[in-house]
């Protein structure tokens, strides 16, 4: 019979507990480790925005100001001045609606935003400063009015361009509708000029092009005169002559029987219309041939049959609309006329009695109830 063997050094029970205080200390080491190597990495950093996202920032901080300093003034304003404060209210909301249109506050989630990213020459920090006169509100629709209608000129973004067009028009008009009932100086309004032709008609399937050309120079007196927007189509340039000439057609008829200070009104906008007729057709290369599609006579909607304002307010409103809607589709550096005439139409709306829009020019934005 052989002799008992020994247990094997793994199967004695002070070799087991010796191996498993082993494995626990390997276990607390390998999750001691990895804690390190987590608690070296760096915290997680502010982006840095892009240019695009500068000048939706600034958009937002300027439509914010606005709010603020509108809240402000309505605190100083008795309440007996009814139409004051109601006009403060809606440019409050309004400011706020338009802020949220442009996608809010920047929110990294990693808390506070560090200042230094905050755009240069924006309207950012609010109104602490202390400001709470309806001047001052005047003054910063104004500024927001000329900071939204540069960069709707300018950033390379077609439907921010267009929001930002739109943002701007309706600051204008806040401005001017305020100004005037607080007797105070109001924003100039833009003298559009339709840009000189110094090109033939463009082709119809033309693209809009991502290169701004530069502003074309008047020989006559030196000065730069507003570029020939790049990316408008033929059919682009067609739609806005007949469009502008069917609108001069039709209030010149309502001209005809009205009288006293409403004719004189209507005249001076279908003089308005004819002569922008006129530059789009100069600059398609189509005046005079037989490519111009303006006719003798068109026919005029039903609603002129009721009265002028509700006649103008449709054939403005359409116009706002067409001018909106191709500021996003041509080049920047080239599209301010485009810009400048939607601002003209959004004022040209409420001189009629329109009710004012937070984003004119823009459908779908009141179609989604902004």
């Amino acid at each position: 019979m052989e002799p008992p063997r020994s247990p094997a050094p793994a199967d004695r029970p002070d070799a087991r507990r010796r191996l498993s205080v082993l494995a626990a200390a390997v276990l607390v080491g390998g999750l001691v480790a990895g804690c390190g190597v987590r608690l070296e990495t760096p915290p997680a950093a502010e982006p840095v925005p892009d240019a695009l996202e500068i000048v939706r920032r600034t958009a937002v901080s300027d439509a914010l100001l606005v709010a603020e300093r509108a809240d402000a003034a309505l605190e100083n304003v008795p309440a007996r001045r009814e139409r004051l404060v109601s006009e403060l209210t809606r440019i409050a909301a309004d400011s706020r609606t338009q802020a949220a249109g442009l996608g809010g506050e920047y929110d990294s989630g990693l808390g506070s935003d560090d200042p230094s990213v905050s755009p240069e020459g924006s309207a950012a920090g609010g109104a602490e400063d202390g400001s709470g006169d309806v001047p001052d509100v005047v003054s910063a629709l104004v500024d927001a009015a000329a900071r939204s209608r540069t960069a709707a000129g300018s950033t390379a973004d077609g439907p921010l361009a267009r929001l930002l067009a739109s943002v701007g028009a309706a600051q204008t008009v806040s401005a001017t509708r305020l100004a005037d009932l607080a007797d105070t100086t109001g924003p100039a309004t833009p003298d559009v000029e339709i840009p000189a032709a110094d090109r033939g008609a463009p082709d119809d399937d033309a693209e809009p092009s991502d290169a701004p050309s530069a502003e074309q120079t008047s020989a006559s007196d030196g000065e730069a005169s507003p570029a020939v927007p790049e990316g408008l189509t033929a059919r682009d340039l067609s739609t806005l002559v007949e469009s502008e000439d069917a609108t001069g057609y039709a209030m010149r008829l309502r001209a005809a029987i009205a009288d006293g200070r409403r004719r004189d009104r209507l005249l001076e906008r279908v003089a308005s219309h004819a002569d922008r007729a006129d530059g789009w057709a100069a600059v398609a290369g189509t005046a005079g041939t037989d490519q111009d599609p303006r006719r003798a006579a068109y026919q005029v909607p039903r609603v002129a049959e009721q009265d002028d304002k509700s006649l103008v307010l449709m054939l403005e409103d359409d116009l706002t609309v067409d001018y909106a809607t191709l500021v996003a589709t041509t080049a920047p550096g080239t599209r301010t006329v485009l810009v400048d005439l939607l601002v003209d139409g959004a004022l040209a709306l409420d001189d009629w009695g329109a009710e004012p829009a937070p984003f004119p020019g823009l459908p779908e934005q009141d179609a989604d109830g902004a």
